[in-house]
């Protein structure tokens, strides 16, 4: 992630091969972006176990959005069905 491409990269054909739809992977990442700012903010607060920080190589100006999206791709992220 060295250029910032922010939602153009990864392609949205790639990240819809993930899940089973396009609601499915905007709630999916929107998840995995809370948990990813949710570590960033207690890192200020010196609380480093309660998150799991990014699963890929990421700078201080990517978004949390822009890095769940392509922790996805990357595969480090899979959508676990939910049980009826």
């Amino acid at each position: 992630m060295a250029n910032n491409l922010g939602i153009i990269d990864p392609p949205i054909d790639e990240l819809l091969s993930k899940v089973d739809s396009k609601y499915a992977l905007v709630i999916f990442a929107s998840k995995r972006a809370r948990q990813i700012n949710d570590y960033y903010a207690d890192l200020h607060e010196g609380s480093l176990f309660d998150n799991v920080g990014p699963l890929v190589d990421s700078t201080i100006d990517d978004k949390p959005l822009s890095v769940a999206l392509h922790e996805i791709n990357e595969d480090k992220l899979v959508a676990a069905p939910l049980a009826e």
